[in-house]
């Protein structure tokens, strides 16, 4: 597998457990997610709650038929920097036997793309501040480390 045999596509109902594979397949993930067969319904609805929100856009990278990284982009309106809007990165994943071989710089840069093309004029990700190896593939393609999370579960 290379970068080119890797295409990016909008993601489909049948995608969701290779999705929700990936963002279980690590220490806080083993945590919050489900993986289970059939998976509980709760993903699917919230599936269906993207795919129909214009704001929202789920993709995953695709090689030889196998779903190998995903990332969710939300395009938020606000007040704030003078009225603009924003795009914001969130679950951005690569298969664990995928990694290092440019499919996460490709999803991103894709974002980042579709992010100016609908009008963001800046592009936020938060990470966990465990997740270091993440924070340092950002920082290589550009981000900067710029605001501290606070979260509250319910």
């Amino acid at each position: 597998m290379n970068d080119k045999s890797v295409s990016i596509r909008p993601a489909r109902r049948e995608d969701v457990p290779a999705i929700v594979a990936m963002l279980a397949d690590d220490h806080l993930g083993r945590g919050r997610e489900r993986v289970e067969d059939p998976l509980p319904a709760s993903y699917y609805a919230a599936f269906a709650r993207v795919e129909r929100d214009p704001n929202l856009t789920l993709v995953v990278a695709e090689s030889e038929g196998r779903v190998v990284g995903c990332l969710q982009l939300a395009v938020l309106s606000g007040i704030s920097s003078q009225g603009g809007i924003r795009g914001l990165l969130e679950d951005v994943r690569v298969a664990t036997d995928c990694r290092s071989r440019g499919i996460g710089e490709k999803l991103v840069q894709w974002a980042v793309t579709e992010a100016k093309a609908r009008g963001c004029n800046l592009v936020e990700l938060p990470t966990h501040q465990t997740r270091t190896d993440a924070q340092r593939f950002y920082k290589r393609l550009g981000f900067t480390a710029s605001h501290v999370g606070m979260t509250v579960r319910f």
